[in-house]
């Protein structure tokens, strides 16, 4: 009989030899040869025009965190309200706090003109 210390090595070992199985078959698999239309960017089959490296607008980077700051608010806040009779004034107060510090950040960011798109 296996220890549960012995699972935990069988499983690693495993894992190790998963790994080391699918490298390995890649390695073999894969095509050697490389010619100058395996190289390009793929667009479609068609000459690409320019470079690939485009510099993004800030303002897509703005309006991704502000909407990851506001999706994870609201996943704080839906467990809080499903179990708030169970959790007294003391998780009220937290909440309130947690809100008060959300909203003083969406004024600063409505301030600087992060919520505007031009």
């Amino acid at each position: 009989m296996v220890t549960q210390f012995g699972q935990i090595v069988l499983f690693l070992l495993v894992g190790t030899l998963i790994a080391f199985f699918a490298l390995a078959l890649s390695f073999v698999l894969r095509s050697v040869g490389r010619d100058s239309k395996k190289t390009i960017p793929y667009e479609c089959g068609l000459e690409p025009i320019g470079t690939p490296f485009v510099s993004m607008d800030v303002r897509f980077y703005i309006f991704a965190l502000l909407f990851v700051i506001f999706d994870i608010e609201a996943l704080y806040i839906l467990p809080w309200a499903v179990a708030f009779k169970g959790l007294g004034m003391v998780a009220l107060i937290e909440m309130m706090v947690f809100m008060l510090i959300l909203f003083v950040g969406l004024i600063y960011a409505w301030r600087k003109g992060g919520l505007q798109w031009k």
